[in-house]
This record gives C-alpha cells, sequence and structure tokens, in this order.
C-alpha cells in the first residue's frame, strides 16, 4: 500500500469518527418543518382570535338591533331606516382592522309570530337589511320563505319569539384575511350568527313593515 493510500485512508477513517457537524446538518433538515409548524400554529391562532371576535360583533349587533328606537316608556318604540343605518355603521367601526363593511356581509332579520296569540306556532319575517360588500354570499340561516317558518338558524337550535315582540337575528359573514397563507387557516371565511329579543314594546306595523323611511337616507335592503 502506497503511502498516499494510507494517508487517504487514515483521514476518511478521521472524517467517519467526526461528529462535529452532525447538530448542524439535523438543524439544517428540521429547520423547514419547524418555520412550516410555526407559521401554522400562528395562522390558526389568528384565525380563533379573528372567528371570536365576529362572533362578538354579530352578538353585540343583534343586542344593539334589539335595543334601536324611538319612544317613551308609555308607548310602542318606532324604529327607522336611519336606526338600521346606524347599527350598521356601528358594527364596522367596532370591527376595527377587519374592515366589516369591505370584508363581510351582514344580514339583520326581524323575526316576528304569525299571528298573535301564536298557536300555530309559526314564525314570518317582518323585514330584513343587509350591510357589507361581499355581495355574493349566500345567506345559511336566513331563508328567502317570509313566513310559516318554524324559527331561524341551524336545525335544532333555532330561534323563536313570543307573542307581540321580535327577535332580532343576526348572520355575519366575513371573509378571511390571512395573516401567512390562506391553505394554513382552516378555512377561507367565517360565519357568526347571534339573537336577541327586543328590549322594550315596539311598533311593528307602521311604516314598511314596521320600519320607518327617513327622507334623505337610502334603505340598506338586501
Amino acid at each position: 500500500m502506497t503511502r498516499f493510500s494510507s494517508f487517504v485512508i487514515e483521514r476518511a477513517k478521521r472524517l467517519d469518527q467526526n461528529r462535529s457537524g452532525v447538530a448542524l446538518i439535523e438543524f439544517a433538515l428540521l429547520l423547514p418543518v419547524f418555520i412550516v409548524l410555526s407559521l401554522t400554529g400562528a395562522e390558526i391562532t389568528n384565525f380563533i382570535t379573528t372567528k371570536m371576535r365576529v362572533s362578538q360583533l354579530a352578538l353585540q349587533l343583534a343586542d344593539d338591533a334589539a335595543r334601536m328606537g324611538t319612544g317613551s316608556q308609555l308607548s310602542a318604540k318606532t324604529i327607522s331606516e336611519s336606526d338600521i343605518n346606524d347599527v350598521f355603521i356601528g358594527a364596522n367601526l367596532q370591527s376595527g382592522e377587519l374592515k366589516l363593511q369591505t370584508n363581510g356581509r351582514v344580514i339583520l332579520t326581524d323575526l316576528e309570530p304569525t299571528a298573535n296569540p301564536n298557536t300555530a306556532n309559526t314564525y314570518k319575517i317582518g323585514w330584513q337589511r343587509c350591510y357589507g360588500a361581499q355581495t355574493s354570499y349566500v345567506p345559511l340561516y336566513t331563508t328567502s320563505t317570509k313566513t310559516g317558518l318554524t324559527g331561524l338558524g341551524p336545525t335544532g337550535r333555532q330561534v323563536i319569539t313570543p307573542d307581540n315582540n321580535a327577535t332580532m337575528f343576526v348572520e355575519v359573514y366575513y371573509l378571511y384575511t390571512p395573516l401567512v397563507k390562506t391553505s394554513l387557516s382552516p378555512s377561507t371565511y367565517i360565519v357568526e350568527y347571534a339573537s336577541m329579543l327586543v328590549r322594550d314594546a315596539r311598533d311593528l306595523t307602521g311604516g314598511n313593515s314596521g320600519v320607518y323611511p327617513v327622507a334623505g337616507v337610502t334603505a340598506s335592503n338586501c
């Protein structure tokens, strides 16, 4: 065996026993996996946070709609197109950087008994108003049928309303803006709904099915 061959064999043995770069190689191999897991976790966290905020917006909007109106404690309150628009504008302001008007679609529905007393236990949609630029959204729980309903909402959890009163049912669709990439989030959109019983006596028949027009104010029709 030549001196050169012995030298090569000796160097190969030393290289085979050298472990100084193992940690660096392992880190290089695991780094892409670690980055993907970290970004996925951040995206899921952001999605859940956004979903919670949209849910709170839906609840707040239903609560505001249940309280709106003008009148004294001795008479039924009246609501106007201006009142409804103010509720929508307030929700958009509350949404902040979520930009509800741009990225969302809100359907506000007035659910009332078909008759008083409501012996048939059926309900009707008194009126509906919508808000937001995502007009392509097809509502999940707001039906095109206006009367003879068993309630509104998912099967088994439908909301109803007592005699001589109304329930404000809100459905909010929100187009999710990803933190990193849409494919890392559970969904590309969020749908939340909420309902609230009208707080005070309300005029359900005056104006246009219970909503009074206001000069110079455009109704937020669906």
